[in-house]
């Protein structure tokens, strides 16, 4: 029976997921998502909404966005079509890892999932035209609760692994994080 492998990240309470596929001359069969698999490592996820993501063309970047207090927002992101790179920002003041970023390839290929806790900045870029990426929240989308940092901020220091060729205004002047040096 078809079960999912859960790997720790460098970032407390984020993680990488896989499937195990159940194969057989029809295809194969897998889990995305198993509440009690989730809770036996110490996941609590209530699924309040599911979103697609299409992207056209390779180099499109969306983020880095967060959903703040009172209605925060965790999610489960899974590459159905195509690949990314996907990057996540811990952006809880009181972590250990708070600013540390962390970024893996999602593909339909190696249908990995990242689980993202409540209070991280999340964005990914295309890295093939046509990508689909679809997302489970445990909150709902408020958009006065919204913000973002900035794709390209120094403090961060993302290595992403192409051009962003492909951005909305909004995602491209977020403001920068402030450093000690400036406030």
């Amino acid at each position: 029976m078809e079960k999912l492998h859960f790997e720790r990240t460098p970032l407390e309470g984020a993680w990488i997921v896989k499937p195990d596929p159940y194969v057989d001359q029809r295809g194969q069969m897998i889990r995305t998502f198993c509440r009690k698999e989730f809770a036996d490592h110490g996941i609590e996820f209530d699924v309040a909404q599911t979103n697609a993501s299409i992207n056209n063309h390779a180099g499109t970047l969306r983020g880095m966005h967060c959903q703040v207090e009172p209605v925060a927002k965790g999610k489960i992101v899974r590459c159905v079509r195509g690949r990314v790179f996907d990057v996540i920002v811990d952006l809880r003041p009181e972590s250990p890892t708070y600013l540390r970023h962390f970024g893996v390839e999602l593909s339909a290929e190696n249908m990995k999932a990242l689980v993202i806790p409540k209070s991280f900045a999340h964005g990914f870029l295309t890295l093939e035209d046509n990508t689909e990426l679809h997302y489970m929240v445990d909150n709902f989308y408020t958009p006065e609760h919204g913000r973002g940092l900035r794709y390209d901020d120094p403090v961060l220091n993302i290595n992403w692994p192409r051009a962003v060729e492909h951005i909305s205004a909004q995602d491209e002047t977020w403001p920068l994080l402030k450093t000690g040096a400036d406030g």
